[in-house]
């Protein structure tokens, strides 16, 4: 079978998207030739468009027409007018509640039991939370020296993660959206991969104090050191490694057991996306979801500017009038975000996007949202909320990688899944991340950096269906320890990048 020329999503779509590099004066289809060089992923008109007109993929318009655009043609980001974003006030909920989705072939995995209850942990990990950026530099030459010397003798505790971020002091504290960073970082410090064993480091003098980030019967001198109570520096990195050692010897006695797939929460995410990012890798990640949350798992999706305007599709998976409601609440909350600061969702897409064929964030939402599956959406979470259901829920962050992550590690997630088309080193250094890209070129690029390629889908290779089984296999596999991811593996970590949208003092 010859290799297809073009991607064609729906039948009303009156453009298309280059599979490879579409010479001028190649007869993509019958009666479209192209009219100069189509690079590929980008769209290529299929008819004559007017001014004004509408130019569709997806089957949604994408925007109008800034100039006359001939069949054949290549359109560009700069020939589209961005339409007005759905209104929320209007949107219909639990109209499309599919049921019926695809059998997982394994229904257990081997995990690490949650001491707190909820998912269980992927990872076993001695987790430090921090009260304020200024221990940052102190932690750090403990933690090297915790690596050197404690780890080894401690074979069962994958790593020591220290959860250094910007918050803590010149914030704040008490405005009311300074319940998000702190929301987060509380979060993160009993998160499923620390096994219970609490281990704080403070300064002494910041606004948000301790009692801020650990419940009282957590504030004991086992769990919480502050540095200005300690003599000189050599005293502070003592006392670090003499508790780190302590919870690390109770780590060391953690042991997987076969779990149900309703004890794990899976992150998705995609960065660095491109045109094809919509049609394979998404969708791929989409059937792997479906096939999680038939068998009993709850999964993430998150970004609310690459939802947006996609969402009244996500309202009428909501299960209830309820879940709809929260959901526009998150979208309302956001678009006065945005317009605060003077801008709007269209200051989402990247200058790589845009090489990558995404004219605008309409396409590129539409392809985002192609991650979360078909399953109904039975809870909306704001940032860094813990779920309550298990299932398909809609976690809003913003659409930032290294922001997003932080979030959803915040709700718990033991793994993340993470599509991108045109490439990204991004990891998490509290949870595996398992890379997919959307197109053959950036598996031969970054072989030793993507660990699912889903290319073929686009050269008619492989199906949705393939690519999206082998993922969820990958994912059960990584989330059991059986294997690493490549981040893991060369320990791309990004840094912890709180979502703080209350002001800096």
């Amino acid at each position: 079978m010859s290799k297809p020329l073009y991607i064609k999503i729906k039948e009303q779509d009156n453009v298309a998207i280059a599979v490879d590099e579409i010479k001028a004066g190649t007869e993509v289809m019958e009666g479209v030739q192209a009219r100069q060089n189509i690079p590929q992923a980008h769209k290529i008109a299929l008819v004559d468009i007017p001014e004004g007109g509408e130019i569709i993929r997806y089957g949604v318009i994408l925007g109008y027409a800034v100039n006359p655009i001939s069949k054949g043609e290549w359109i560009n980001e700069h020939m589209l007018e961005l339409p007005e974003p759905p209104d929320v006030d209007s949107m219909e909920f639990g109209t499309n509640l599919v049921t019926d989705l695809p059998k997982p072939p394994v229904t257990v995995w081997e995990g690490y039991v949650n001491p707190y209850g909820g998912p269980a942990g992927t990872r076993n990990l001695l987790g430090i939370s921090t009260t304020v950026q200024c221990v940052t530099s102190v932690l750090n030459v403990a933690v090297e020296k915790m690596k050197r010397e404690l780890l080894p003798k401690y074979p069962n505790v994958d790593d020591i993660v220290p959860i250094n971020h910007a918050y803590g002091c010149g914030v704040a504290i008490n405005a009311p959206e300074a319940k998000v960073p702190i929301r987060a970082l509380r979060n993160l410090s009993k998160h499923p991969n620390f096994g219970g064993q609490m281990m704080v480091v403070g300064l002494g003098c910041e606004k948000f104090t301790v009692d801020m980030l650990c419940d009282e019967a957590d504030i004991t001198e086992e769990n919480v050191i502050i540095l200005q109570e300690k003599k000189g520096f050599d005293d502070m990195i003592g006392s670090l490694m003499d508790m780190a050692e302590k919870k690390l010897r109770i780590l060391n006695e953690r042991k997987r057991e076969s779990l149900p797939l309703s004890d794990l929460l899976v992150g998705m995410q995609c960065g660095g996306s491109d045109a094809f990012s919509g049609v394979t890798a998404n969708p791929a990640a989409g059937y792997a979801s479906d096939m999680l949350v038939k068998g009993g798992a709850t999964v993430l999706f998150s970004e609310v500017t690459e939802v947006r305007d996609g969402v009244y599709l996500l309202a009428q998976r909501c299960v209830n009038e309820e879940v709809g409601k929260k959901l526009a609440e998150e979208m309302k909350w956001y678009d006065n975000y945005l317009k605060e600061g003077e801008v709007d969702r269209s200051a989402n897409p990247t200058p790589g996007n845009k090489k990558g064929g995404l004219a605008n964030i309409v396409e590129k939402a539409m392809g985002s949202i192609a991650k979360s599956g078909t399953s109904p959406i039975v809870e909306v979470l704001s940032p860094a909320e813990k779920p309550t259901k298990k299932g398909l829920i809609y976690a809003a962050t913003p659409a930032s990688d290294i922001v997003c992550g932080p979030c959803q590690l915040a709700s718990g997630i033991g793994l993340q899944v993470f599509m991108t088309g045109r490439g990204t080193p991004y990891g998490l250094a509290m949870a595996p991340v398992i890379k997919v890209c959307s197109r053959n070129d950036m598996k031969d690029q970054w072989m030793d950096l993507i660990d699912v390629n889903a290319g073929p889908i686009a050269t008619g290779e492989a199906t949705i269906e393939e690519i999206g089984t082998l993922l969820f296999h990958e994912i059960i596999d990584v989330a059991s320890g059986r294997k690493q991811t490549y981040a893991e593996k060369y320990r791309l970590h990004n840094d912890m990048c709180i979502f703080n949208p209350a002001p800096i003092t």
